[in-house]
């Protein structure tokens, strides 16, 4: 474990700063055109849902494109109704990344590196300054997941995850639960469900513990854009509880389904290895969960709206 412990977080914390770094640079590069998107195009609920899907795509991150839609809210310059289809579209959007970690380029993470770290020495403009660092970010990626796939071959004879991951398979909450508890922490569902593949390109979880961790994962998520709404206005603060009632609601619809989801994923990855159904869980999860909850976005927001309702500002 001396020698597991340190590759194993060392390529986490390499992981995790590199999703932070790439996605504020991804920002930095497309947060103006993101405006004008948002702007133009969230006006029907279908095309909300599509604009979220691909501005998470390409900014890589589900988190930020929530956030910038709720700095967007306090801006006035979006309504709830509005962000519904965008935080709907982002869950799709952030299963983009799973089938990426899912391939297994971790060895290859060495050419973008380099790529990248030449151009920002290279560049003098600040655009192209900026595609290096994307380009190092990306590279920097799959190089933490490359050690930490390396870390954990050990652990394929260690009789303790054996015993764990076996209480893991017959308690799903308890997956759940951790995969909660580790996005929570490291406040990224992205880094969470990439180490469930992780671990499953080693055989080191079953299908079910990486489900069940997968789960954890899209409510762990909900904290940092609940923490975006503090001190924002009523649409804002509606659009976070919207983003936290609806994963809770799709976790809970997960859990009771459980073993029909299973067969599910089981049925469309045949012959796949688990990374790949891990991978492929978290796509069918999150767009079937938009699918199923697409008749009742108008229930949902009616019921924000009376909870929370707008204050009237009296002049009197």
């Amino acid at each position: 474990m001396k020698e597991i412990l340190p590759l194993l977080f060392g390529g986490l914390i390499l992981f995790v700063y590199a999703i932070s770094r790439l996605s504020k640079t991804m920002q930095d590069i497309s947060t103006e055109k993101a405006k004008t998107v948002i702007a133009k195009y969230t006006g029907h609920l279908m095309l909300s849902l599509a604009v979220g899907t691909v501005l998470t795509i390409v900014l890589g991150s589900s988190s930020a494109v929530i956030i910038l839609a709720i700095v967007f809210i306090n801006a006035g310059t979006l309504r709830f109704r509005q962000a519904i289809g965008i935080i709907m579209g982002a869950n799709i959007g952030t299963t983009f990344s799973s089938q990426l970690i899912a391939l297994d380029i971790g060895k290859y993470a060495v050419v973008p590196l380099f790529i990248g770290l030449a151009i920002t020495f290279i560049a003098k403009g600040a655009t192209l300054k900026n595609y290096g660092n994307a380009l190092f970010y990306f590279g920097m990626l799959f190089f933490g997941l490359f050690v930490m796939e390396r870390s954990v071959v050990p652990l394929r004879d260690s009789v303790l995850l054996e015993q764990w991951m076996s209480q893991i398979d017959k308690n799903l909450m308890q997956g759940t639960l951790m995969g909660g508890l580790i996005t929570l922490i490291i406040q990224s569902s992205s880094a969470t469900v990439g180490m469930a593949i992780v671990f499953g390109k080693q055989n080191l979880i079953s299908l079910s513990g990486g489900l069940a961790i997968m789960l954890g994962s899209e409510l762990g998520t909900c904290s940092d854009t609940l923490i975006a709404t503090v001190k924002g206005s009523r649409q804002a603060l509606k659009a976070g509880l919207f983003h936290l009632l609806f994963n809770f609601m799709t976790i809970i619809l997960g859990l009771l389904l459980f073993d029909y989801f299973l067969h599910l994923v089981l049925l469309v990855s045949q012959n796949q290895t688990l990374d790949n159904q891990i991978a492929n869980a978290h796509m069918i999860f999150n767009i079937m969960g938009v699918l199923v909850f697409l008749p009742f976005v108008g229930m949902m927001e009616r019921l924000l709206n009376f909870w929370l309702p707008e204050k009237n500002i009296s002049l009197t």
